[in-house]
């Protein structure tokens, strides 16, 4: 439960907004967690839904209503949503489970004439025509608005002067491609998509194609900007003053053109009477940059680009496998350091753990920073999916399990990894090897898996349950999201979930991470990366290789649970591990190792 002072500040937060929409002539105002961007991770000015609910996690929409609110947040938040929001203030929807509704059949029931504000730059195109379906479904008015009303009662929201770091290139010794040749590649997409421009709104899109980086959100190598491709010509719209020398000459070798970010909504117009039609991808573009189309031909399409940022280059991909083990041997001078302490009774808090991750991460050289805020959950912590605040009071406890998710970005390359552990000496109750073996059980499962061209992401997620549910557990999460080289650590399209619609490739990299999750007792997960590579037999097929390095705990594996196959793959896996690392240890790290690495049970 929030503080009173919060629960009072979000109480007149909501006063505000609700005499905003009174003068507006409004009945009601949708603030989605996304931007513009549609990031994932915001900059401070645009965190409104966090502003206006009190909750933190990256994910979850607010709809807010004169004289009521609701807050959805999907299977990773709900047990994090409770802790931070007031529920005198707001509904929380939890998203997943059979007796909740869904935001959209919320609309449905507002009343017929409801007039429901949407800032259409906060949603996307699908979500757009999705809320309409649902909006006309109940009577309810949907009504586009000039600006964002929560800016107007939030301080803070104004630009100036939020976005000062510099952006700088990508050498095409990282990238793998010059940017003329990432421009030819999207525009022979275009091609046969039959579109005569395209427009870039996601960050991480226009990152990857004019090979550049900048660090104005919290996590990501991205920077504000939009993009402009049509069939002759290019545009970036972004702060051009804030350029490096290397990153303007190799827009102006490819004959991009450097235009103003506020210019976007004008340029876009313009080329698109010259170049239609534009191809849009509902999923990745705003409805916004819809509205500003209206009498423009356009075309749906999967958006290029995001196919092309997918399938990674050689360059690429040894970038990844680089950064990996760096942050593998991170993570392992780390979790040799948490049983040192525990061993010597010398109490460490989850805060302190983050530290020492962090500072291990940096000291491998090359480091541009965290992929994502350190998850560091102690005990019943553990079972908060996205427990992105580790705290400085709580204290590791013997007799407790600890879960550990980090990642990383390094130059070229981006990480993310988690173990969970068990914290003391003592052997694990039955109840925590078991749960502990079946997830583990369920990671090898997916990660083992071969598999032929045309495969979803959708068809691994359910072999990856089938062994958890075997045993009458589940996890309420994807089993795993594709990841960006030196770009977001959550990318797409491909991913491991139940609505992946995008065929696995090789060269594309994916986390698989199956877990189990009691509140009140705690929480496991296991997650590699793993890339998706090409195997002899059968031609054509596919399998994973592992980009993630780290041990297993062993003390809390039942190895009477797995099979023989399971077993093999598992003591290959360490013994991978041991060879990789021990020698860049010290030597109490390499004797962690060495243990950490036995195939017999402790």
């Amino acid at each position: 439960m929030p503080s009173a002072l919060l629960r009072s500040e979000i109480s007149a937060r909501l006063q505000q907004l609700r005499q905003l929409l009174q003068d507006q002539d409004l009945d009601g105002f949708l603030v989605p967690s996304a931007d513009e961007h549609l990031n994932e991770y915001l900059p401070e000015n645009r965190k409104r839904r966090q502003w206006i609910t009190g909750f933190t996690g990256s994910a979850g929409d607010a709809l807010i209503a004169r004289d009521r609110a609701w807050l959805w947040v999907d299977p990773r938040y709900h047990e994090q949503a409770e802790r931070e929001v007031d529920l005198s203030l707001f509904t929380l929807i939890k998203g997943g489970l059979p007796d909740q509704p869904s935001l959209m059949e919320i609309v449905e029931t507002l009343g017929s004439g409801f007039r429901l504000g949407v800032d259409p730059f906060t949603v996307s195109v699908a979500t757009y025509q999705e809320l309409t379906t649902h909006a006309q479904a109940g009577g309810v008015l949907l009504i586009p608005t000039v600006e964002n009303w929560v800016d107007r009662v939030k301080p803070g929201s104004a630009e100036a002067e939020l976005f000062t770091q510099p952006i700088y290139a990508v050498p095409t010794r990282l990238s793998g491609a010059t940017l003329a040749e990432k421009l030819e590649q999207t525009r022979q997409q275009m091609q046969k998509q039959r579109v005569g421009l395209l427009p870039l709104t996601k960050l991480d899109q226009v990152a990857w194609l004019f090979n550049l980086r900048g660090s104005d959100i919290p996590y990501n190598p991205v920077f504000r900007a939009y993009g402009l491709v049509s069939t002759e010509k290019a545009a970036l719209f972004t702060d051009g003053e804030r350029l490096s020398p290397e990153a303007w000459v190799s827009l102006q070798e490819a004959g991009v053109e450097i235009l103003p970010y506020a210019s976007y909504s004008e340029y876009l117009s313009l080329w698109a009477k010259d170049y239609a039609p534009v191809g849009l991808d509902p999923k990745q573009t705003t409805q916004g940059t819809q509205n500003l189309l209206q009498d423009v031909v356009c075309r749906e399409l999967d958006h290029p680009v995001e196919a092309l940022k997918a399938i990674k280059n050689p360059l690429e991909l040894e970038q990844m496998r680089r950064a990996n083990r760096k942050a593998s041997r991170a993570k392992i001078r780390t979790l040799a350091w948490i049983d040192r302490q525990i061993q010597q009774g010398i109490p460490i808090s989850e805060a302190d753990v983050a530290a020492t991750m962090e500072r291990h991460y940096r000291e491998e050289g090359d480091w541009r920073g965290l992929s994502f805020n350190t998850i560091a959950g102690a005990g019943p912590n553990s079972s908060i999916i996205h427990y992105g605040t580790p705290d400085a009071h709580k204290f590791l406890q013997v007799g407790e399990l600890f879960l550990l998710d980090s990642g990383s970005h390094y130059t070229g390359g981006t990480t993310d990894d988690t173990r969970t552990v068990w914290l003391g000496q003592e052997r694990p109750d039955p109840v925590y090897r078991h749960r502990y073996t079946e997830v583990l059980k369920a990671h090898i499962q997916c990660a083992r898996q071969i598999f032929p061209p045309g495969t979803y992401g959708a068809s691994l997620d359910g072999i990856a349950r089938s062994t958890l549910w075997q045993a009458g557990l589940d996890y309420g999460h994807g089993t795993g999201h594709g990841v960006g080289a030196f770009l977001n650590v959550h990318e797409g399209p491909n991913g491991l979930h139940r609505r992946a619609s995008t065929p696995l490739k090789t060269g594309m990299i994916n986390s698989i991470e199956p877990g189990y999750y009691l509140p009140g007792w705690g929480g496991i997960r296991l997650e590699n990366l793993y890339e998706v590579v090409s195997i002899p037999e059968p031609e054509g097929w596919m399998g994973f290789r592992s980009l993630t390095w780290i041990p297993f705990d062993r003390r809390l594996i039942d190895r009477s649970l797995l099979n023989e196959a399971q077993r093999t793959w598992l003591e290959d896996y360490h013994q991978q591990v041991y060879e990789m690392h021990h020698a860049a240890l010290d030597d109490e790290e390499a004797t962690w190792l060495e243990q950490a690495c036995q195939s017999t049970e402790p």
